[in-house]
């Protein structure tokens, strides 16, 4: 037997050495191209960057760490302090910023995904969120034995202090929901089956909008859609008829490609989703016409299937959460508005006023 000869690195390379960063996701090349832009081609922080947005698995970890991380770039370029050298009393301040500072919001009638900071001021939630995000790629950055003078800036920086069992999501009643769902069926079909899915199937609208035809099959006498949920896991969801009978319809003779789609046939987008939905709520004249968003009916739809009995554990299975703390946060059940002891208060005062000014005796 011939002994095996190792060949060198070079005699396997190619003419031109390929690029490691060929294969980051788009959202990782699009940050090092954006501090490119901002730090210059040499600096270290561009690849670091990318690098770090490029470990994250799932694609809305990787948006919205990119996002955070551009708005830290951007205070500390604006205080002539890079990223890399940034200390404690920087991210310190940052974190003060954050309670004033107006948010990115999109540009109507912009390019795609074009950002303007026009919106509210941060929510504690979206500001833990923005300190946690940042205080990430210093952890990498450790992990990847960067020389990082001041180590991590945001180690040390207070968060908001955050009620688990609060959620600032407008929730509907089941009668706005039906209202929601005929508002859509009215409209077309793709926005009945968007609806449907939403609320019905409790989907995250990213899961919703990256899935295939190819990702519908048939399980123990289910009709099932594979759907990758949050973090990178594919999970089977059951369909119902009425979301299976939508689904044919809109689909028609489709047996690939994405789900939804545009007229175009391209795979439709998150902001063209909460479009549709605003425009559904004016039609079915629903207080939150301005505010409504596609989390509205996944968490619409947990506490109606709670308030209808279903067990937690199931609720909590179908919605993917690992915690049932986290299912019972959508649960408004717990804290129902119309149950608050102010309304019989408020009663009892519109009855002493009525007689009052009708000249009767008060008691």
């Amino acid at each position: 037997m011939s002994e095996l000869q190792v060949r060198t690195a070079g005699a396997l390379a190619p003419a031109v050495p390929l690029d490691p960063r060929d294969d980051w996701p788009a959202e990782a090349r699009q940050l090092r191209e954006d501090l490119a832009a901002e730090w210059g081609e040499d600096d270290p922080l561009p690849d670091l960057a990318g690098a770090w947005i490029a470990h994250y698995r799932s694609p809305n970890t990787r948006r919205t760490y990119a996002r955070h991380f551009r708005v830290w770039s951007r205070y500390c370029a604006e205080r002539g302090r890079h990223p890399l050298e940034a200390g404690f009393p920087l991210a310190d301040a940052f974190a003060r910023h954050l309670e004033t500072a107006p948010t990115l919001v999109r540009v109507k009638g912009g390019a795609y995904g074009e950002m303007a900071p026009t919106g509210e001021p941060y929510s504690d939630a979206a500001r833990a969120n923005v300190l946690s995000a940042n205080g990430s790629f210093y952890k990498y950055s450790a992990k990847a034995k960067v020389p990082l003078p001041a180590g991590d800036p945001f180690a040390d920086v207070l968060r908001p202090a955050i009620d688990p069992d609060y959620s600032a999501t407008e929730g509907l009643t089941p009668e706005e929901n039906l209202r929601l769902v005929a508002a859509a069926k009215a409209l077309s079909q793709r926005a009945y089956v968007v609806v449907l899915m939403l609320y019905v199937l409790f989907l995250r609208v990213d899961s919703l909008l990256a899935a295939d035809v190819e990702h519908l099959g048939y399980d123990r006498g289910h009709h099932v859609l594979q759907i990758k949920v949050k973090g990178g896991k594919w999970k089977s969801k059951p369909i119902p008829p009425i979301v299976w009978d939508a689904l044919q319809v809109y689909l028609g003779d489709r047996t690939t490609g994405p789900i939804l789609t545009t007229r175009t046939g391209a795979r439709l987008r998150e902001p063209e989703v909460w479009k549709l939905l605003r425009r559904l709520a004016r039609r079915a004249n629903l207080p939150q016409a301005a505010t409504i968003h596609p989390h509205v009916l996944r968490g619409d739809g947990i506490t109606d299937a709670l308030d209808a009995g279903d067990k937690l554990e199931d609720v909590q299975d179908a919605a993917d959460h690992k915690d049932p703390r986290t299912t019972q946060r959508y649960n408004r059940r717990r804290n129902r508005l119309e149950r608050h002891p102010g309304h019989g208060l408020a009663a009892r005062l519109a009855d002493h006023l009525a007689e009052d000014e009708q000249g009767k005796p008060v008691a």
